[in-house]
């Protein structure tokens, strides 16, 4: 198994699960070595790079540039040449897109850690030529892999890769380091003797984190408190009613240390890595009905499923506030469940099979 060379490459690591998931399998299978880009923007990227050995493409982000592409698709040409991979495994579209087209006798594999359909930062055109570009660079590509069954499901339903071979493989996420909630409050400065809402992203419009702060002006007696960076930021800081605090980019493990329960009001999902991280804290999650989502939180015993919509997220506020013990209880399930259903070993073990059988 060692003797397979796999070049996993991706555009930028900006923090969240996708950098996490992508570390991982460079870090524990042999002769995995990652080429990616630059973050760009308000993002930042991912602590786990300064632990990887990585191959830097100059000119690879996620913004669109025919210029600044070309060159990048070029870099990469020349790493592959050098390299040599037996496998060139891409993630998220603008690799995928690049990379893809990179000629060679190397097996190509894409991972689709979520979707661009549902993306309000893109145009309905920009949205139909993304599908139609998947749908080409589909039939180019050895196997495709989404991080959840449903993402798999909707990609096939709009025409991508329904004749192409497919597995789903879901993040392997690590418990974090558990911070007494008083003193994990104290250091974000929180208020301590209150039921305190939480909810961590990218503050981006695919989170819609703006949907958050219409629950929180419906729900004035409930405290809430949101976390991460973006280009939404400063937005939602200025627009965020009093019982909502508003952070930066912020410790995931001191974070879900200080919290009572989750909320995600995501427009577009993959399987978000913070939903896991969060039951695994023990905390009960309350998630919009969007990509992965569902299979994250088990509906009515680790969580509740939600329809995108104001009131559905304050009734899932209401049941877990109402009723101690529903709440209790959602807690205890999610936390004894979910190490063994997201554990980092499965995630490894399937891109071995799916890098051994290739290689063969």
């Amino acid at each position: 198994m060692s003797t397979i060379k796999v070049l996993h490459v991706i555009a930028r690591m900006n923090i969240g699960g996708t950098a996490r998931y992508i570390s991982e399998l460079v870090k524990n299978i042999p002769n995995n070595e990652l080429a990616v880009g630059h973050v760009q923007g308000a993002e930042i990227e991912d602590p786990v790079v300064h632990n990887l050995e990585i191959y830097r493409i100059p000119h690879l982000g996620r913004r669109i540039s025919i210029i600044n592409d070309f060159k990048a698709w070029l870099e990469l040409r020349t790493l592959i040449r050098e390299k040599q991979p037996q496998i060139v495994h891409t993630h998220t579209f603008k690799a995928g897109l690049i990379a893809r087209l990179v000629p060679g006798s190397h097996k190509r594999v894409h991972t689709f850690h979520g979707h661009l359909f549902d993306d309000p930062s893109f145009s309905p055109l920009e949205r139909k030529l993304i599908t139609l570009a998947e749908r080409y660079l589909a039939r180019k590509t050895s196997i495709l892999i989404s991080v959840g069954e449903r993402v798999g499901l909707e990609l096939r339903a709009a025409g991508v890769g329904k004749d192409r071979n497919w597995a789903s493989v879901p993040p392997g996420v690590m418990k974090l380091p558990h911070i007494e909630m008083r003193k994990a409050r104290g250091i974000l400065g929180l208020s301590q003797d209150v039921f305190l809402v939480g909810w961590m992203a990218r503050m981006t419009g695919v989170k819609n984190p703006n949907l958050m702060l219409e629950v929180a002006r419906d729900s004035p007696r409930t405290h809430f408190v949101m976390a991460g960076g973006g280009d939404l930021l400063v937005e939602i800081r200025k627009n965020a009613p009093e019982n909502v605090t508003v952070l930066g980019w912020t410790d995931a493990s001191i974070f879900w240390s200080a919290v009572d329960c989750a909320v995600s009001t995501s427009d577009s999902e993959g399987m978000p890595v913070a939903l896991i991280e969060a039951q695994l804290a023990g905390l009960p999650v309350i998630a919009t009905d969007v990509g992965s989502n569902s299979e994250v939180i088990m509906d009515g015993q680790t969580g509740i499923i939600v329809e995108t919509k104001v009131s559905s997220i304050v009734n899932g506020l209401l049941q877990l506030i109402g009723d101690r013990e529903k709440f209790d209880s959602m807690a205890s399930l999610a936390e004894q469940v979910t190490p063994e259903r997201f554990a980092i070993e499965k995630m490894i073990n399937s891109h071995r099979i799916i890098y051994r059988n290739l290689a063969r």
